[in-house]
């Protein structure tokens, strides 16, 4: 795991960086692939007739390329944008037009509100129904037959997570997926939490349609969406009319920002060569560390799953008469960087009955955390909860 730190050029300033589940530090290759385009000559536009112009096609075709390969997805399938919540947006105004009156989609309480609200709001402009699975609040799971049991025969969407950006639970996808196409519905995966911490194979999921955030694991502040090429040439999505009719392409609205696209094929790159499964372990026996250590704490309560099994290395926590904002507040005074409040995931908040109390803590653990954070972390927390 220490290894690891040194190609994360922005560690190292004594700051214990726990704030990754909201955007990672980008991974030394990323940053040189960045700064190589934007150095390099080659910043231009697609379709062109010269050299450069012909250097962005490539970039476009060679990212696609690697991304397909980290995510076992289809080359053609694979479309670039700012960031999760912008493409769900474009997906679902684009879905929108294809509701009408008495259908449904449903989605879950555990979710973050980018994979809700879309939602909501295409389903209130068609008349169409949008319901929530609830997880259980005890467990901090999501039981894969309360999402099966609001799949029904009017049901066109299921938008559900890989798991929860706040208390880390993993959500059991096939039964959901095999489910919803049984009742002849799509689903639609946020797997911005997930890439990170787990192997994806769209393929072998088999889900319509999946999108992450490449600032999730060690790459820009981009994000990309993989879907059926078919679906995402029968869509009617928002475009000018000499954009593309079909591909990705058609969903790329305006000039591509090739220098992130650049860092975003590095840092799958980089995750081929790690291999997320190899960083999850890593990851699981720190934050292992972390959980045994928080759960040792008079007055420290972990939300979620109580060890790793079932979850991915985010963990939320609170203190006893200690608001989570305030917690943070001191943390960030012993350099240690977290968040608090609800991290967008507001049905997670409301569900646990938090809404009223500032939210939680959370930490996150990723491939640069080490076993000394975890220990700095550890000893800040119980200063502030024995205050």
């Amino acid at each position: 795991m220490n290894d690891r730190v040194k190609r994360f050029p922005g560690i190292g300033d004594g700051w214990a960086r726990f704030d990754g589940p909201a955007g990672t530090q980008m991974v030394d290759t990323a940053i040189e692939a960045m700064t190589d385009w934007a150095a390099g000559g080659n910043n231009a536009n697609s379709d062109g007739a010269f050299a450069a112009a012909d250097a962005c096609d490539e970039l476009l075709d060679a990212t696609r390329r690697t991304a397909a390969s980290l995510f076992g997805a289809d080359p053609d399938a694979l479309v670039f944008g700012a960031n999760m919540t912008t493409i769900t947006m474009a997906f679902t105004r684009a879905v929108g037009h294809t509701l009408g009156a008495g259908d449904r989609v449903v989605g879950t309480r555990l979710d973050h509100d980018a994979n809700v609200t879309s939602w909501r709001i295409a389903c209130d402009r068609a008349g169409a129904e949008h319901v929530l699975a609830p997880f259980d609040a005890a467990s901090g799971l999501l039981d894969p037959q309360a999402v099966i049991d609001l799949i029904d025969e009017r049901t066109r969407w299921v938008a559900v997570t890989g798991a929860s950006n706040l208390i880390g639970s993993v959500v059991d996808l096939p039964p959901i997926v095999a489910a919803a196409h049984d009742a002849g519905a799509k689903v639609y995966v946020d797997a911005v939490h997930l890439a990170p911490h787990r192997p994806i194979d769209v393929a072998a999921l088999g889900c319509d349609a999946l999108v992450t955030s490449a600032y999730k694991w060690y790459g820009p502040h981009a994000a990309m969406l993989c879907a059926n090429p078919e679906l995402l040439d029968g869509l009617p999505v928002a475009k000018v009319r000499p954009a593309a009719d079909a591909g990705p392409r058609r969903w790329e609205t305006g000039t591509p920002n090739f220098e992130a696209i650049a860092a975003l094929g590095a840092a799958a790159q980089y995750l081929l060569d790690e291999d997320v499964a190899a960083i999850a372990r890593d990851e699981a026996a720190v934050c292992a560390v972390l959980l045994d250590g928080l759960a040792a704490i008079p007055g420290v309560q972990v939300w979620g799953r109580p060890t790793m099994a079932g979850r991915v290395p985010t963990v939320a926590f609170t203190v006893q008469g200690v608001a989570p904002g305030d917690v943070a507040a001191a943390l960030a005074t012993d350099r240690i960087a977290t968040w608090a409040g609800h991290s967008y995931a507001v049905e997670v908040i409301d569900q646990l009955g938090l809404a009223g109390t500032g939210g939680v803590v959370r930490a996150g653990v990723v491939a640069y955390i080490t076993d000394d954070d975890v220990a700095r972390l550890l000893a800040s927390v119980e200063r502030i909860a024995t205050r």
